[in-house]
């Protein structure tokens, strides 16, 4: 499902117009985005919670010369699925 698909099972599920759906969709977005840029977590019971991981610097390897090069630490978006998430998918 990509997000028009999702933008049309939201409007189909709630009785929206698609352009409301679209707003809906992009509205819960770009909070996730935001809260995970300023560093907090976003936790839905029964579904899941995004939060920023640190990804600490390491060596690696640059495929075409074979050269080792050093990434630089980062911080990344993870998801971790809630029990009613994994439950309705097994």
């Amino acid at each position: 499902m990509n997000k028009g698909e999702l933008i049309e099972a939201v409007a189909g599920a709630a009785g929206l117009s698609r352009a409301d759906a679209t707003k809906a969709v992009d509205g819960v977005l770009s909070c996730i985005q935001s809260t995970l840029a300023s560093g907090g977590q976003v936790s839905l019971v029964g579904f899941g919670t995004f939060k920023v991981k640190a990804r600490a610097a390491r060596a690696g390897r640059n495929p075409r010369t074979g050269e080792t090069i050093q990434i630089p630490a980062s911080n990344v978006p993870g998801f971790k699925a809630g029990k009613g998430l994994k439950d309705a998918v097994n």
